[in-house]
């Protein structure tokens, strides 16, 4: 009798796109690097953005992200893209909104491939389009009280 479980690589072959959210919630490196593993994939990059404390030669105070409603499906449409554009395994990608602190996860993005140069290749594909063409607007709070709005 044949079996009706499909081996691990088979399953991410059919279904590669494992994570996709934008959230108001911490991220964690974690999540996403377990989202993308997979037994068939010989390399796993992995990209996060955080908070840093300066922008522009201005020491940033503190940040908030805010997104479009079309925002997730806009995620899903550059993940789609990367897949099949690229040999993936496996992919995950979440961003967050709201306020952030400096030090805090904005982004984290990871791509699995059977080989490093293509997970390499795919992960930059992702974030690069992610920051291009998700509607995602931050909002920069300066030290010396000014503010500036990026991606808007």
């Amino acid at each position: 009798m044949a079996s009706t479980h499909s081996h691990p690589g088979e399953q991410a072959a059919r279904h590669p796109i494992r994570l996709l959210a934008i959230r108001d919630t911490p991220l964690t490196v974690d999540e996403v690097f377990r989202a993308v593993g997979d037994d068939a994939a010989g390399g796993t990059a992995l990209f996060v953005g955080t908070v840093r404390d300066h922008d522009g030669g201005a020491d940033v105070d503190s940040l908030g992200y805010s997104s479009h409603p079309t925002a997730e499906a806009e995620l899903r449409r550059v993940a789609e893209k990367v897949v099949a554009d690229y040999p993936v395994r496996a992919l995950a990608a979440v961003h967050r909104v709201g306020d952030l602190a400096v030090g805090d996860l904005a982004v984290v993005v990871a791509v699995s491939c059977q080989h490093r140069g293509e997970a390499f290749e795919a992960c930059r594909k992702l974030i690069d389009d992610l920051k291009h063409e998700v509607p995602i607007w931050k909002h920069q709070k300066f030290s010396d009280g000014t503010e500036e709005w990026v991606g808007a």
